[in-house]
């Protein structure tokens, strides 16, 4: 589609190829989508090593060399006037929070064009810094043109954005199923292999980084339960806590527990074609939509989730699209893996029912449409 000179520039802290979490995925369905409603997408992010620049599906990717990290938040001095540069060629600025240093950068960039900011989440874990920081997130808050809550559930029960409810909408996360191609019959064929040998070839499935809010220790703990412990999972993602959930399947002799480390595209989309049902025991607001659940309701799948108060709860509706079951409650947990597994005819019309609601709600088409407004009203104000 021709360029409707409509120019936006993104800026988070990681993005492809350095980093596959559910952030940048919506960022890069943001930036696919809206390009081919004609609109000029650039992404600015840090990097470590590698080059500063890239070209990606379509859209350009600068990457300003990341000078240190304090509690997860990477800081660059040559992003600042790299986000100068940039915003003063763009219509529209979209942020990606929670990101400290993107607020301080705002300010000491002096961007003044039309800013919107999504608001992915909650600042749970870092209690002591979010006090020193409140100041800032505040006046950023107060400074931008619009912000958007990803989930109604996320804006009724976040304080941060019931504060800024007059300027916040809600625009859902949206996947793009065409981008997500038949894997080659070999790669089905490895998976099945290895795993159909379950009962009826049948296991539950997790996908994502693996990380402390992802409450796998809960997975763990109710397949430890004699009656779910026949149930197979495969885990599937890389992350910080990943050794540490080995050694604990490994002390509760979780013999059908199978982490298979991070995947291509390929494997996980056939695992996502194969698996019986999704499991996502996110037990924190940290997991403020889930993207990866999101897939598995794409694939038709029925749903395990926590009600954490977030759009994990959006996606997944109980006894409709699946079970949800309170946060951090192994035997709640189980109790919900043997309900699916005992009933594959209820199963099954849960995933179609999943698969209907992606359909409704949470492509990404639907996602760009409602972005490419938001932009469209911003630029022309």
């Amino acid at each position: 589609m021709k360029k409707s000179g409509l120019r936006v520039l993104h800026f988070y802290k990681t993005y492809y190829p350095d980093s596959w979490g559910g952030v940048e995925q919506a960022i890069r369905q943001m930036c696919v989508g809206t390009g081919r409603l004609g609109v000029d997408n650039t992404v600015l992010t840090l990097r470590r090593d590698g080059p500063a620049r890239i070209d990606f599906e379509g859209h350009v990717v600068h990457r300003a060399q990341q000078n240190f990290e304090i509690a997860s938040t990477g800081f660059s001095l040559g992003a600042i006037d790299k986000l100068a540069h940039l915003a003063r060629q763009a219509d529209v600025v979209h942020y990606h929070f929670p990101w400290p240093f993107m607020d301080l950068a705002h300010f000491m960039a002096r961007v003044d064009k039309p800013s919107v900011v999504t608001y992915h989440s909650d600042i749970v874990r870092q209690k002591n810094l979010l006090r020193l920081y409140a100041p800032l997130k505040r006046r950023f808050l107060r400074s931008v043109d619009a912000i958007v809550a990803t989930s109604p559930n996320y804006l009724a029960s976040s304080p941060v954005l019931q504060q800024f409810a007059d300027k916040t909408r809600v625009i859902t996360f949206g996947l793009d199923k065409a981008g997500y191609h038949q894997p080659p019959a070999a790669v089905t064929d490895k998976w099945r292999a290895r795993f159909g040998g379950h009962v009826n070839g049948r296991f539950f499935l997790f996908v994502g980084v693996l990380r402390y809010y992802k409450g796998l220790h809960i997975l763990l703990e109710a397949l430890a339960h004699p009656e779910h412990a026949q149930y197979p999972v495969v885990i599937v993602g890389a992350g910080p806590i990943e050794q540490e959930l080995r050694q604990h399947a490994a002390r509760l002799g979780l013999q059908h527990v199978h982490f298979v480390g991070a995947v291509d595209e390929d494997d996980k989309i056939a695992l996502l074609q194969a698996c019986y049902a999704m499991v996502f025991p996110s037990h924190l607001r940290s997991e403020a939509f889930g993207i990866s659940l999101l897939e598995g309701a794409m694939f038709g799948k029925p749903m395990i989730s926590s009600e954490i108060g977030t759009g994990t709860t959006y996606i997944n509706i109980d006894n409709e699209t699946g079970l949800v079951v309170p946060p951090d409650n192994p035997p709640a947990f189980g109790a919900a893996m043997r309900a699916l597994w005992d009933d594959p005819v209820r199963a099954a019309d849960m995933g179609r029912r999943a698969g209907a609601r992606y359909q409704e709600l949470f492509t990404a088409e639907r996602m760009a449409l409602n972005y490419h407004g938001l932009y469209s009203d911003l630029a022309a104000v």
